[in-house]
């Protein structure tokens, strides 16, 4: 079957090549999700939308067998520099969330941090995810809550620039009552946790000129929308930015969401019936 969002996914690959410079500030989040799933050596870990290779180096140092992947071959490259920076081993390879390489079961622990949120599909998101995680396995994210900036930021950047039909709104993910109901019955014991991410910046104007270089969806509305249409939506973004900068940082709340992929119905009758002799 035809992918209906080829041409989405090939605009979303340029515009998060040159997100790099912003990895920078998603170092600490990332050892926050790291101990939030609970990595332990020898777990085979899975990174989907590692990005530059933040939480999937982390991963390693931990002692973990850890596997990375992106749409973005630039950033790839770049994981691939971290790594082995970093000294450890990270199999990193360009591709899709909606579509993993890997066979069914895979995984001890399947991570994403800011990442698989911006698959158009959230359901084929959540299946792929789940399929290559062993039954018992744990799913863990990092996601922007819709009440807060970055969520916000994404909302007046869809008001302005409004997504291809058929693409679900990131922010969404960062609702703890739609993380719940997406997993759904397919998981267990599902908990929540929140965190903080600074980001260092001299001025609002400092900060908007930064996102605009380096953020995806603030890199296409920059370079598409017109002159007196930008200038309203500038205006919006700094007012918002204000809100958020405290001192020179602004501050970012994100959730993490975690739980349990619950075995199939075969092991769990298995597992029963064993336990019964």
């Amino acid at each position: 079957m035809t992918d209906p969002f080829i041409a989405f996914k090939a605009a979303q690959r340029e515009r998060w090549s040159l997100f790099a410079p912003l990895a920078t500030f998603t170092v600490v989040p990332a050892a926050h999700l790291v101990r939030f799933a609970a990595v332990r050596g020898g777990e085979r870990v899975l990174d989907v939308a590692t990005g530059t290779g933040v939480v999937a180096v982390t991963a390693a140092r931990e002692g973990a067998t850890v596997s990375g992947l992106d749409l973005s071959p630039e950033l790839i490259e770049r994981a691939r520099v971290n790594a082995s920076i970093a000294g450890v081993g990270v199999e990193l390879v360009d591709g899709d969330v909606e579509a993993l390489p890997y066979a069914d079961a895979s995984f001890d622990v399947v991570l994403s941090q800011f990442g698989h949120m911006f698959a158009p599909r959230p359901e084929v998101a959540v299946a792929e995810m789940l399929r290559v995680l062993k039954p018992g396995g744990r799913i863990a994210f990092s996601t922007w809550p819709p009440d807060q900036f970055i969520g916000r930021m994404f909302t007046l950047i869809a008001e302005y620039q409004p997504p291809p039909p058929g693409v679900a709104a990131p922010p969404a993910w960062g609702d703890p009552n739609i993380v719940r109901e997406r997993l759904g019955e397919a998981v267990r014991d599902l908990f929540f946790e929140r965190e903080l991410m600074v980001v260092p910046t001299l001025s609002v104007a400092h900060y908007r000129s930064s996102m605009e270089q380096t953020a995806g969806p603030l890199i296409n509305l920059v370079a598409s929308a017109p002159p007196e249409v930008l200038a309203r939506f500038r205006a919006e973004l700094d007012a918002l930015i204000g809100v958020f900068l405290v001192g020179n940082v602004v501050r970012q709340h994100f959730l993490m969401s975690r739980a349990y992929k619950q075995p199939d119905l075969f092991e769990l009758g298995t597992a029963r019936l064993a336990s019964a002799r």
